[in-house]
C-alpha cells in the first residue's frame, strides 16, 4: 500500500503536466512553434507581408479573385440603404429623397455612388485587413446636396510600424494615437499612399482627428488595433496549390509536344554532320526528315519502325486532392466549398440549405458589426448633421433631441429564395399568424416597405382611372380568384370547417 502511495506521489506531478495532450513537449510536438504573442506584436511585425501576399493572391490566383469577389457581393450586393425611422411623416420622406441624391455625390473621386463605396470598403477590409474612410466636408458653394464627402484609404496610408510616446500620457501604437484613457483621438497618416513614395519619412506624417476617420476592420482578439487579412490562414496553401496545378499542366504540354519516335536498324557506316556530331537523317527522296504536320504520310524504309508517343495523363486522384485543397481553402476564406468551386457534385437541397444558412449567418455578422456599425451609422450621423447645418433639411430642435431625427434602419440586399412557392407561403403564415410584421418581411427581402406602399397605392389609381382590374389587387376578389381555405389564417380555417 505504502509503495503504491509512493509511485503515485511521483506520477502524480507528471499526469497534472498530461493533462492536456496538445501541450506535452514530446516527439510529436517538437517542431510546433507557438510563440506566447500579444494581438498587435504578432500582427503588425508581419502586417506587410500578409498585404502585399494577400494582393499578390487576389491579382494572380483565380480561386483567391473568385472568393474575394463573391464574399463582397454577399456582404454588399446591391447596398446597405437606409430606412429613416423619424417620428415626423413628412420630414422623413424628405430625408430620404435627399439621402437618394446625394448618394450619388458621396465619393469624393467621382467614381463611385455611396453603395459603390460600401462595396469598395468593404473588398478592401478583406484584401487588407481593413479600410480607412474619411469624412471630407466641403463648401457650400461646390454644388452639392449636403457638403460632405467620403474618401477610401488603404490600410498603408496608416503606418502599422509607428510607435511613440507623446506628451500628457499620449502614446502612438500602429499608427494609432491614444489619449490616457486608451481612447482613440488621432491616425498619423501619409499624404499619398507610401508605394508612391522612393524615400518614407515620418515627416511626410499628419495627424488627422479621430473624429474625422472610421475604420472598418474585424478584431479577432481584444485588443487588437490593425486587420488581418481574409486570406491569411490559406496564403501558403494557395500558393503552393497553384505551383502544384501549374506544374501539372506544363508537365502535361511538354509530353504532348513528342508525336512519335522512329527506329530503325543500325547501319554499318552512317553520314555525321561535321556541325552536330550527329548522323543525317533523309527520307527515300534524300530529303532530310521534316517535323509532322497534320495530314503528313511518312514512308518508311525497310526495317524502320515508328512508335506514337503516349504521355502520361494526370494521376487518377488528382481531381480529389484538388478537391479537397480547395475545401480547405474555402474554408479558411469563410466560404462554403460549394459557392467557391461551383461544384454541386453530390450536394441535396436540403444540404445546401443548411450549408447556405449557415453561410448567410455569418454574412449577417459581418453586415452588422463591421459595415453597418463602423461605416454606414457614422455616415449618417454626420451627413444628417451636415444637412441640418447647411439648410438642406429643417429640423427644429435637431441638437437638443437629435434621437427623433437621426433614427435609421439599414436594410441589406434580399435574399434570393430557395424555395420561392415554399418561403412565401411560410411568410405570408407568418405575417397572419403575428410572428412577423409586413414591414420585417419586406426588409428582409431588401425593401423599404413604405417605397412599396406608395407603389402599391399608385397602382391601384391607375387602374382605377383606367378601369383595369388585376389578380394582384387584393381589394376585389373576383370568382376567377376566389378566397381558399388554404389562403385563409389558421384560426379561419377552423372557423370554415365547423360551419
Amino acid at each position: 500500500m505504502k509503495i503504491r502511495q509512493k509511485i503515485a506521489g511521483w506520477l502524480l506531478p507528471e499526469l497534472k503536466n498530461l493533462a492536456y495532450t496538445s501541450a506535452g513537449q514530446g516527439r510529436r510536438s517538437q517542431s510546433w512553434i507557438a510563440p506566447s504573442t500579444g494581438p498587435n506584436n504578432s500582427l503588425t511585425g508581419n502586417l506587410g507581408t500578409l498585404i502585399n501576399r494577400s494582393r499578390a493572391a487576389i491579382r494572380n490566383d483565380p480561386w483567391a479573385a473568385s472568393g474575394l469577389e463573391k464574399l463582397v457581393a454577399n456582404i454588399v450586393g446591391t447596398g446597405v440603404k437606409p430606412k429613416s425611422e423619424a417620428t415626423d411623416d413628412a420630414f422623413r420622406k424628405q430625408l430620404q429623397a435627399l439621402f437618394l441624391v446625394w448618394t450619388d455625390e458621396a465619393d469624393a473621386d467621382g467614381l463611385l455612388d455611396f453603395y459603390g463605396l460600401q462595396a469598395l470598403a468593404a473588398r478592401s477590409m478583406l484584401e487588407a485587413g481593413e479600410c480607412f474612410v474619411r469624412f471630407r466636408p466641403r463648401q457650400p458653394g461646390d454644388g452639392l446636396s449636403v457638403p460632405l464627402q467620403l474618401q477610401l484609404l488603404e490600410s498603408e496610408f496608416v503606418p502599422w510600424d509607428y510607435n511613440d510616446d507623446l506628451k500628457r500620457g499620449h502614446k502612438i501604437r500602429a499608427g494609432i494615437e491614444f489619449n490616457a484613457l486608451g481612447q482613440r483621438v488621432a491616425y498619423w497618416m501619409h499624404r499619398a499612399h507610401p508605394s508612391d513614395f522612393t524615400v518614407l519619412d515620418t515627416a511626410d506624417l499628419r495627424r488627422v482627428p479621430a473624429k474625422q476617420v472610421m475604420h472598418l476592420y474585424e478584431p479577432l482578439r481584444p485588443g487588437q488595433l490593425r486587420g488581418q487579412p481574409r486570406l491569411s490562414q490559406v496564403l501558403l496553401r494557395m500558393f503552393h496549390l497553384d505551383k502544384f496545378d501549374d506544374a501539372t499542366l506544363l508537365r502535361q504540354e511538354i509530353a504532348n509536344l513528342f508525336t512519335g519516335f522512329i527506329t530503325k536498324p543500325s547501319p554499318e557506316q552512317e553520314k555525321v554532320d561535321p556541325l552536330t556530331g550527329r548522323p543525317i537523317v533523309y527520307d527515300l527522296q534524300g530529303v532530310p526528315m521534316v517535323a509532322m504536320e497534320p495530314g503528313t504520310m511518312q514512308e518508311l524504309s525497310p526495317g524502320e519502325e515508328i512508335t506514337f508517343n503516349t504521355p502520361p495523363g494526370a494521376a487518377s486522384n488528382y481531381p480529389d486532392f484538388i478537391r479537397q485543397q480547395l475545401m480547405a481553402v474555402a474554408a479558411g476564406m469563410g466560404l462554403p466549398y460549394e459557392i467557391l468551386s461551383g461544384d454541386m457534385k453530390g450536394v441535396s437541397d436540403r444540404a445546401l440549405r443548411v450549408v447556405l444558412n449557415e453561410f448567410r449567418r455569418r454574412i449577417q455578422q459581418i453586415q452588422h458589426n463591421q459595415l453597418v456599425f463602423q461605416l454606414c451609422r457614422p455616415v449618417w450621423n454626420r451627413w444628417l448633421e451636415m444637412a441640418v447645418l447647411s439648410g438642406a433639411v429643417s429640423a427644429p430642435e435637431f441638437h437638443r433631441n437629435p434621437s427623433q431625427y437621426n433614427r435609421v434602419k439599414w436594410i441589406p440586399h434580399g435574399w434570393a429564395y430557395i424555395h420561392p412557392v415554399q418561403d412565401v407561403q411560410s411568410q405570408n403564415l407568418a405575417v397572419r399568424s403575428g410572428f412577423k410584421s409586413r414591414s420585417e418581411v419586406v426588409s428582409e427581402q431588401g425593401y423599404d416597405s413604405e417605397q412599396i406602399d406608395d407603389e402599391i397605392a399608385a397602382d391601384n389609381r391607375r387602374a382605377d382611372e383606367l378601369e383595369l382590374q388585376y389578380d394582384s389587387d387584393a381589394r376585389v376578389q373576383t370568382q376567377e380568384n376566389p378566397v381558399t381555405d388554404e389562403d385563409k389564417a389558421p384560426d379561419e380555417q377552423e372557423t370554415a370547417q365547423q360551419k
